[in-house]
C-alpha cells in the first residue's frame, strides 16, 4: 500500500470513530431543533416540554437499540440490515422503504427550513419566488456534492458545527430563561385531554422522534466505524443526554417566548419553519436580539443544509443497499463510473424534494416523516429482540442492559418498550393525520407491491435473501458476474479457512475493487446439530458455544481479506446438518453452497477422514450424508472444495503434533500412513 493509500486510510480510521458518530447523530439532533419544534410545539401547545422530554427517553430506547443492532451485523443498512438477518427480506423492504420516503420528506423539509432561516440575513429570503430560488439553488449545490460524494475530512468540518451548535442553543436557552422568564405562561391554557388532547401529544412524540434518521445515517456508515466497546457505551449515555437536556429546555424557552393563546402559539404559525429565530426575536435587548438573529440564522441555515445533504446521501445509501439486495431492479442502482455514487437515484430525490419544498406545508412534511421514521424504529427493536433468539451465540460488542430470562433467552426490556411505545405512536398517526395516512400508506402499499412483481418476475423468492456483486451496479461488463451470495456452513475443520477463501474467490472481491457502495456477502453459518433426546432451544454446553464464535470470528476474519466482500456471521440450530444448509441457504437466497467435500472413500473411512481434518465427534460421517443431501436438494449450485493429498497430510501431522507433541516418526501413526495409502 502506497503513502498516500495509507494516509487516506488513517484520514478514515480517525475521522470515523466514536467523536464521529456522536457529530453524524447530533447534526440530527441539532437540525431537529431547528425544524421541528414549531410543528410539535402546534400539535402538543403547552405539553410540549413534557413531549419532548419523553421523546428523548424514547429516543434511548432506540439508540440501544441501533447500537447492539449495528454491533452485532457492522454492514451498511441501519434497520433493513436488522431486519434481514431478523425476520426476512420483505420485512427489510419495508423497513428500506419507509426510511426512503422519509430521506425525501427530510430533504425537503431542511431546505424549506433552511431558506427561513436565511430570512434573519436577507427578509426577503423566505417569500414568494426568493425563496423558491434559494431552494433550488441549494438543492442544486446538494445534488451535485452528493453524487461527487464524501471525503472522510468532511467529519471533522461537522464535528466543529456540531460543537458550535450546541454552545449555540444552550445561550439561546440562559438567555431566554433570564430575558422572558415567565413559568406561568407555560401551564395557563394546558389542559391535558382537551387541550392538547392525547392525539396531538402522539404525534407531537412521533414527530420529535424524526431525529432517529440520525441513528440511521450512522448505521449506514457501520462498516467504516471503529468503535470499541467502550466508545458505544459512551454514546449510548452521550446522545439521550444531549437530547434529554436540550429538547425540554428549548421547548421551555419556546413558551416563554410564545406562549399558548386560544389553543395555538406562534411557534406553530409565524415560525413554524424557523422556530428557533422566533425565539430570538423575542428578547428584549435590541443589540443582543439583531446580533443573535444573524448568527441564529447563518447556524440553522447551515446546520439545516448539511442535514438535508446527509439525508440525500441516506436515500442514496439506502437505494444502492436495495438495488443490491434485488429489493429494486439492479439499474435502478446504477453507480456513477468516477464517483461510485447512485446518480440516477440521488438526481431523482432532488427532483421530489423541490416538488415537495414547492407545496410549503411543513406540518404535513413533518408528520408524514413521524409515519416512516415510528415504522423503521419498530421494525429495529422488533429485529434486535429476534435476533436474541436466532443468533443468541454471536458475539455482542454492546448489549443492551436490563435483561430478564424468557424461553431460555435474555429477553431485552428496553427493546419490548420501545417496540410497544413505537407501536403505539406510528398507530396514532395513521390515525390521526390525515396526510400521513393517505400518503405514507400509498407509499408503502405501492412499493411492496412493486417489489413483489419485480421478484416474482425476475424468479426470486419474495422473502429470501439475494445479493449482486457491486460490479454489476458500476457497469455493463458483458463478463458472468461473480456470485453475491454465498453461504459458507463451517465444521469446526482446519479446513474452514480453505473453504471461506474458495469463496472469496468466487465472490469475485480484489484488490482493485472500489467497496465505498457495494459488495458481495458471504454467509458463514455454524449449525448445531442437537439430537431428538434434547430441546432445539435448550442451553448449549459452554464448550459449543466457544467453539463456534471462534470459528465464526476466523472466518469473517479471512473472509473479508478479499476486497468487495463481507462476511456475515451467524449460528442456528437443526436437527440435521444437511437439512439446516439447504433451508438456511433458501431463506438467505444465497446463489451458492461452498462447503468441505467428503473424502472419496466408503463410509468406514469417512469418520477418519473427519477427524484427520479436525471435526469431532464423528463429524465425518455426518459430512458425507450432509453433502449428498445437499447436492440433491439444494436449489443453487453447491460446490465442493477438497485439499490435495500433501495437504491433508500435513492437517493430520499438525493436529496429531498438537494433541501428543513432535515424535520421531514425523507425527503420524500407523493407521495414520494406512488412511492415507488408501485415501
Amino acid at each position: 500500500m502506497g503513502n498516500g493509500a495509507a494516509t487516506r486510510q488513517a484520514i478514515a480510521h480517525r475521522a470515523f470513530g466514536s467523536p464521529a458518530v456522536f457529530a453524524v447523530t447530533y447534526a440530527s439532533l441539532a437540525g431537529g431543533l431547528y425544524l421541528l419544534l414549531g410543528p410539535i410545539a402546534g400539535a402538543a401547545l403547552g405539553a410540549t416540554p413534557a413531549v419532548m422530554l419523553a421523546a428523548a427517553l424514547l429516543f434511548g430506547l432506540a439508540v440501544m437499540t441501533y447500537v447492539e443492532g449495528a454491533s452485532l451485523h457492522p454492514e451498511r443498512g441501519g434497520s433493513p440490515t436488522f431486519a434481514r438477518h431478523a425476520l426476512d427480506e420483505a420485512w427489510s423492504f419495508i423497513a428500506a422503504w419507509a426510511l426512503l420516503l422519509d430521506s425525501l420528506l427530510l430533504t425537503a423539509a431542511a431546505t424549506l427550513a433552511a431558506t427561513n432561516y436565511l430570512e434573519a440575513v436577507w427578509q426577503d429570503a423566505a417569500e414568494g419566488w426568493v425563496e423558491m430560488l434559494i431552494a433550488a439553488v441549494l438543492l442544486s449545490a446538494i445534488t451535485v456534492r452528493t453524487i461527487r460524494g464524501h471525503a472522510p475530512r468532511r467529519m471533522g468540518r461537522l464535528s466543529a458545527l456540531v460543537a458550535f451548535d450546541l454552545v449555540l442553543q444552550a445561550l439561546v436557552v440562559v438567555l431566554a430563561v433570564v430575558l422572558l422568564s415567565d413559568p406561568g405562561s407555560l401551564t395557563d391554557e394546558l389542559d391535558l385531554g382537551r387541550t392538547p388532547d392525547l392525539q396531538g401529544v402522539l404525534f407531537g412524540l412521533g414527530a420529535a422522534m424524526v431525529v432517529v434518521t440520525g441513528l440511521e445515517s450512522a448505521s449506514g456508515l457501520a462498516g467504516e466505524l471503529y468503535v470499541g466497546r467502550a466508545g458505544l457505551k459512551r454514546l449510548v449515555v452521550a446522545l439521550p443526554l444531549v437530547m434529554l437536556v436540550l429538547y425540554p429546555a428549548l421547548a421551555v424557552a419556546g413558551l416563554m417566548a410564545l406562549p399558548v393563546h386560544d389553543g395555538t402559539t406562534q411557534l406553530a404559525d409565524r415560525w413554524v419553519d424557523a422556530p428557533i429565530l422566533g425565539i430570538v426575536d423575542q428578547l428584549d435587548n435590541g443589540a443582543l436580539r439583531d446580533v443573535l438573529k444573524v448568527v441564529v440564522g447563518m447556524a440553522g441555515a447551515l446546520t439545516l443544509v448539511g442535514m438535508a445533504l446527509a439525508s440525500m446521501g441516506s436515500a442514496s445509501r439506502i437505494t444502492s443497499h436495495m438495488a443490491r439486495h434485488r429489493q429494486l431492479p439492479t439499474r435502478v442502482g446504477r453507480l456513477h463510473p468516477r464517483y461510485g455514487t447512485p446518480w440516477m437515484v440521488i438526481g431523482a430525490t432532488a427532483a421530489i424534494a423541490a416538488g415537495l419544498v414547492a407545496v410549503r406545508d411543513m406540518e404535513a412534511l413533518v408528520g408524514m416523516m413521524a409515519f416512516g421514521v415510528m415504522l423503521a424504529v419498530t421494525i429495529a427493536h422488533v429485529s434486535v429482540i429476534r435476533l436474541r433468539f436466532t443468533e443468541p451465540d454471536l458475539r455482542r460488542p454492546y448489549r443492551i442492559p436490563f435483561n430478564v430470562p424468557f424461553r431460555g433467552r435474555q429477553l431485552p426490556v428496553p427493546a419490548v418498550i420501545g417496540a410497544a411505545l413505537s407501536a403505539l405512536v406510528w398507530v396514532s398517526i395513521v390515525i390521526s393525520h390525515p396526510a400521513a395516512r393517505a400518503v405514507g400508506l400509498a407509499w408503502m402499499a405501492i412499493g411492496f407491491v412493486g417489489y413483489v412483481l419485480y421478484r416474482r418476475s425476475r424468479g426470486l423468492p419474495v422473502r429470501g435473501r439475494v445479493a449482486v456483486p457491486e460490479q454489476a451496479l458500476r457497469q455493463d461488463t458483458g463478463e458472468q458476474p461473480a456470485y453475491g451470495s454465498i453461504l459458507v456452513p463451517l465444521l469446526g475443520t482446519a479446513l474452514d479457512d480453505d473453504v471461506v477463501q474458495t469463496a472469496g474467490r468466487l465472490a469475485g472481491g480484489d484488490d482493485e475493487t472500489d467497496i465505498e457502495e457495494g459488495y458481495a456477502v458471504i454467509e458463514a453459518v455454524w449449525i448445531h446439530v442437537l439430537p431428538m433426546s434434547l430441546p432445539i432451544d435448550g442451553p448449549l454446553a459452554d464448550g459449543r458455544i466457544k467453539e463456534a464464535k471462534q470459528a465464526l470470528s476466523r472466518a469473517k476474519a479471512v473472509g473479508e481479506e478479499y476486497e468487495g466482500v463481507r462476511v456475515a456471521t451467524s449460528a442456528v440450530r437443526a436437527r440435521a446438518l444437511g437439512k439446516a444448509i439447504v433451508d438456511e441457504a433458501a431463506r438467505r437466497g444465497c446463489q451458492a453452497i461452498v462447503m468441505v467435500a467428503p473424502p472419496p472413500t466408503g463410509r468406514a473411512r469417512s469418520g477418519r477422514a473427519g477427524a484427520a481434518l479436525g471435526a469431532r465427534g464423528g463429524r465425518g460421517d455426518v459430512l458425507n450424508e450432509a453433502s449428498r443431501y445437499v447436492v440433491d436438494k439444494a436449489r443453487c449450485q453447491v460446490i465442493l472444495t477438497a485439499p490435495a493429498l500433501d495437504e491433508t497430510e500435513a492437517v493430520m501431522r499438525k493436529r496429531r503434533e498438537a494433541a501428543v507433541g513432535p515424535s520421531a516418526d514425523g507425527g503420524l501413526t500407523d493407521d495414520d500412513e494406512r488412511w492415507l495409502e488408501q485415501l
